[in-house]
């Protein structure tokens, strides 16, 4: 029969006889043959099947194998032993190499035929060994995948034991080596579907003996960390990723970074491949593995990997954004990077100028599929224009390309930068590691306490939070300049851009200390303030003054001496300006004016002036828990300050108890401010010399103090101030000298603020002078914060020319005596209305101490911008009426005490923060509240409230034009090379720590406190485990790769 069967294949009859005789062959079967018969009919069909010329010839092979085998299985058991598999598989067939897939396809199909057969265990036994045989000699993927289907129908064939083990590490291995020259999409899929089904046998291996899966993983480990440039792995070890389980992740990925025996130059390669992973097809949680690994990498604080990586990588994973298979993993891999790539711009500087091209190329398909990654990638590219926002001339193309998505809130862009850092403790992969020292969760920088400096802490950060001011320093162009405000600039661009948890101001802290500060000792933070103001505000003059003399020499005008810009400096100073363009930045932030009236009481002739300040010094109104107290005074001395931002109430003595009311800070410049010391507390001098009048000697009266049903005084800021602005009598001691009677008089003076301030400064006098024991005591009285705030403000018109000097000794006939009948204090005439302007507060400076020489400052912030809508006018302003004999200027029954109840309802849940000198929290509006009552020593003292529904036109750059995509606005290229620098400097520092901690924790064993966490533990803080329990690391040390 085999005779006739090998005659009939190779002979010229058309096919569809052939078929027909080859059906009676294989039904021929069912009858008896003998042994021998049966071996032709077997070798004939093997030869056929390993051999044939065409399809024709292999399937007639296969179909006559198939029946004669079925029928005659003892003689088919006999032909296909161990030796002739073993033949097959180590020499091969005839012309046919021992590689070729059809050996291992025919010993399949025998396989199948005798497994009911007892035989067949021996052939399992050897192909156990020989399956390891092929596997080392890293089979091509067709073969390895015809392998792969041979083991996953019998797993017998498996190595078991050991060799399990070292099965599984040479078949990973064997993937490694795959490669695919072809750029076909037909034999891609086939390549795809083959390494496929090899990391398919490798996963059902790992589930039948769960043994094998780590010593996989060391392998494929080993694989892409390999240093070898003669080697490349291949991608194909992608397909492994998906099998992983994910539960093992933290374990995994600690044990691996935390590894001293893998070299940076291993981990880094191991990393870059993984990323190159992302370009394998149909392969699930690359990007999950890839994340977890950048993340463990930043726990432990190996840096320089994960810069030197994202800037090698970031192109390629942008590139993969093309392609739909793998586009979610790659977006979400480019997001991570970018994200937590925060100390430079470089990264998301590399893929910029591909951003248009992929937004139009997507917009012009309309998938939907399209629109929706289009809307995660805009939030991305938003989030780090935010973040980076000095490249108007990179950012504008895109966008415009992006204008038709939406754009995340400013918050949402806060809180997704503050939890994606290296250094962002909220990283769940480094809570298992060491707490880092990288920025607190609130994505605020603190401020190193350089010795007593808490008090230039607590102002810079309070000025740093005041919005519109920090954007105006930040935007100014100041290259070349080494002025206050250029160190300010600097020091603002780090608490915005450094990486640190807190940054240490030495620079600006020596060029920003007034001289008569004694170095590491405490200091009044009003007076550091008030100093520092005046500083800026004294050297923007000059640089004017300097500006417009170098203009003028260009001109070709004479020149000008240095004394002669100092002298112009000096008449800038002491001239009001009357524009925007002439103010300075000080000037415009915290600038007001304040208009004082004097009314002699006996020929009613007035004189009044305009006063500007920066801040109003609000004294406590007198109460008989302050009958020891003799005067108050204030924190500072200012007549001899250098600068011309002084405080400018000097005290003087009282009959009896009170307290005086200082006037406000002036511009001044230091030159005049010298040559106005008072020589006589008890005379009021009104030349024109003297920038403020010496009134703080005078006795008040006629003003009433709110008190509660018991007789204790209670105070809140509004009280303060309405006691500040309310009208007083001038008499006795302390008599107006009147220079139309030419004798001391009785007189009134009143005091209303003309012109308001974009943020009010606000001062409560809280060190008075005990005379009786000569020492200055703190005034511990809580006073209670309103959120809104209301200033009465009165625009001057008819005494628009006095404003500038004091009228003295001039009878106004039918205008002062209109003015004076305004000024009685029977306040019987029409009163005046003052506008009612609004302020939300921004911040207060709190003082802990009994003294002013002792303590601790630091305070509470929030950022609050003009634009502010919380806040509604609902109330009538022709409600509240300056009057001369009012007891309160702003009532607490008036309609605003409704909406600030609301919106302090509604601030519990906004943000507030603590600045604590290098500590930075989250706080509550009802922290700042309860702040004295919970710590009675701990007092507001200094309070910035920002002017709401203002149109503020200093911001000329604002969001809007696409230029400040922050808000804030772009910095100078000096200073963000400075930042950047210092950025990867500090990551540097922290690498170098950890590397330091790890081999000292190898060197030494570790000791717990038995009695849990130390008492002295700050808040928050991990404890012993480090938040992963006692010992945690031990129970992974054998995993480590």
């Amino acid at each position: 029969m085999d005779k006739i069967l090998e005659g009939l294949v190779s002979s010229s009859h058309p096919l569809p006889l052939k078929r027909v005789i080859v059906r009676k062959v294989v039904e021929s079967a069912e009858h008896w043959l003998d042994e021998a018969q049966c071996e032709a009919m077997f070798d004939l069909t093997t030869r056929l099947i390993l051999e044939g010329q065409d399809p024709f010839q292999r399937q007639v092979g296969h179909q006559v194998l198939e029946a004669y085998a079925r029928y005659h299985r003892p003689e088919f058991e006999s032909f296909f032993n161990k030796t002739f598999v073993l033949g097959l598989l180590q020499q091969g067939y005839h012309s046919l190499d021992r590689k070729d897939v059809a050996i291992l396809d025919y010993i399949h199909n025998g396989l199948k035929l005798i497994m009911s057969c007892p035989s067949v265990l021996d052939l399992f036994s050897l192909l156990q060994v020989e399956v390891l045989r092929m596997v080392c000699e890293r089979p091509e993927p067709q073969l390895c995948a015809r392998l792969s289907d041979l083991l996953t129908d019998f797993v017998q064939c498996i190595p078991k034991g050991k060799l399990s083990i070292t099965f599984c590490q040479q078949l990973v291995r064997t993937i490694g080596h795959f490669q695919c020259v072809s750029t076909q999409e037909k034999e891609l899929r086939e390549y795809v579907s083959q390494v496929t089904k090899v990391s398919n046998l490798l996963q059902n291996i790992w589930k039948a003996e769960p043994s094998t899966l780590l010593p996989s993983l060391q392998e494929v480990f080993a694989s892409i960390s390999s240093t070898d440039a003669s080697f490349e792995p291949s991608v194909a070890l992608a397909s492994l990723v998906q099998h992983i389980p994910l539960q093992m992740i933290t374990v995994l990925i600690r044990s691996l970074t935390t590894d001293p025996n893998v070299k940076d130059a291993s981990m880094t390669q191991a990393l870059c491949r993984m990323i190159d992973w992302l370009s394998w097809p149909l392969a699930q949680h690359v990007d999950t593995w890839v994340i977890a690994l950048l993340k463990g990498l930043a726990a432990v604080q190996k840096f320089t990997i994960l810069i030197d990586v994202t800037l090698l990588k970031i192109e390629l994973v942008f590139n993969r954004l093309w392609f739909p298979l793998v586009r979610p993993g790659a977006l979400t891999v480019l997001s991570h990077m970018l994200l937590s790539f925060q100390h430079s711009p470089e990264a998301f500087h590399l893929i910029v100028p591909h951003v248009v091209n992929l937004v139009h190329s997507f917009q012009s398909d309309g998938l939907p599929s399209s629109t929706t990654f289009l809307v995660q990638l805009t939030e991305l590219i938003h989030c780090m224009m935010y973040h980076y926002s000095g490249f108007p001339d990179l950012y504008e193309p895109i966008l415009e390309a992006i204008k038709d998505f939406p754009k995340p809130s400013e918050e949402k862009i806060k809180l997704i930068l503050s939890q994606s850092a290296w250094t962002s403790q909220s990283n769940s992969l480094a809570s298992c590691l060491s707490r880092l020292s990288g920025k607190s969760e609130t994505g605020k920088t603190g401020l190193i306490n350089l010795g007593n400096t808490c008090y230039m802490n607590s102002v810079i950060q309070a000025l740093f939070m005041a919005t519109d001011f920090r954007r105006q320093v930040l935007s100014l162009n100041l290259n070349g300049c080494n002025s206050l405000m250029k160190k300010l600039q600097h020091l603002f661009a780090f608490l915005a851009h450094t990486q640190r948890e807190a940054y240490a101001p030495r620079i600006f802290f020596e060029a920003s200390r007034p001289p008569w500060f004694t170095p590491r000792s405490q200091q009044d933070c009003s007076e550091y303030l008030r100093f520092l103001l005046d500083r800026l505000h004294e050297e923007e003059k000059i640089l004017k003054v300097q500006s417009s003399h170098k203009l003028s020499e260009s001109l070709g005008c004479s020149e000008t001496s240095l004394q002669e810009v100092a002298n112009k400096a000096a008449v800038l100073t002491e001239t009001p300006c009357t524009s925007d363009s002439e103010k300075t930045l000080i000037e415009k932030m915290f600038g007001g004016k304040l208009q004082t009236h004097i009314c002699c009481l006996n020929c009613r002739s007035t004189s009044q002036k305009v006063e500007a300040f920066t801040d109003l010094s609000l004294a406590f109104c007198p109460s008989s828990s302050m009958e020891n107290l003799s005067f108050q005074e204030p924190a500072s001395s200012p007549s001899t300050q250098d600068g011309g931002l002084m405080q400018a109430s000097v005290p003087g003595p009282s009959k009896e108890p009170g307290v005086c009311n200082p006037s406000t800070a002036a511009f001044a410049c230091y030159s005049a401010v010298n040559e106005r010391m008072v020589d006589s507390p008890d005379e009021f001098r009104c030349s024109e010399d003297t920038s403020v009048p010496n009134d703080s000697s005078k006795m008040l009266v006629n003003k009433d103090v709110p008190q509660k049903a018991g007789g204790e005084t209670t105070s809140s800021v509004t009280d303060l101030l309405n006691y500040f602005l309310a009208p007083e009598i001038l008499t006795g001691d302390n008599q107006y000298y009147c220079e139309n009677c030419a004798s001391l008089q009785n007189a009134e003076k009143t005091m209303q603020i003309t012109e308001e301030p974009e943020y009010l400064i606000l001062t409560l006098l809280r060190f008075s002078y005990d005379q009786k024991y000569h020492v200055r005591r703190k005034i511990l009285d809580n006073v209670s914060l309103p959120l809104v705030l209301e200033l009465p403000v009165k625009r001057t018109t008819s005494f628009s020319s006095l404003s500038e000097s004091w009228s003295l000794d001039v009878d106004f006939t039918d205008i002062s005596e209109n003015l004076a009948k305004k000024l009685k204090p029977s306040g019987t005439e029409e009163a005046c209305s003052p506008k009612l302007v609004p302020y939300l507060l921004s911040s207060v400076v709190v003082h802990s101490g009994v003294s002013s020489e002792s303590g601790h400052y630091y305070s509470y912030a929030r950022n609050i911008t003009g634009t502010e809508s919380s806040y509604q006018m609902c109330h009538q302003p022709e409600t509240l009426t300056l009057a001369s004999s009012q007891s309160h200027l702003l009532g607490r029954d008036s309609p605003s005490a409704v909406v600030e109840q609301d919106l302090e309802n509604k601030e519990m849940s906004k943000e507030w923060f603590l600045f604590n000198d290098s500590r930075v929290t989250f706080t509550s509006f009802q922290s700042v509240q309860k702040i004295t009552s919970r710590f009675p020593k701990d007092t507001a003292y200094v309070l910035l409230y920002k002017k709401q529904n203002s149109t503020n036109g200093l911001n000329g750059n604002n969001s809007t034009t696409g230029l400040w995509v922050n808000g804030d606005p772009p910095l100078q290229k000096e200073l963000m090379d400075a930042i950047t620098k210092d950025n990867k400097l500090y990551l540097q520092e922290q690498e170098l720590n950890a590397r330091a901690r790890a081999l000292q924790a190898a060197s030494a064993s570790c000791s717990f406190r038995p009695n849990g966490f130390d008492d002295n533990d700050p808040p928050g803080s991990c404890g012993p485990t480090g938040g992963g329990g006692g010992g945690g690391f031990n129970t992974v040390g054998r995993l480590v790769f």
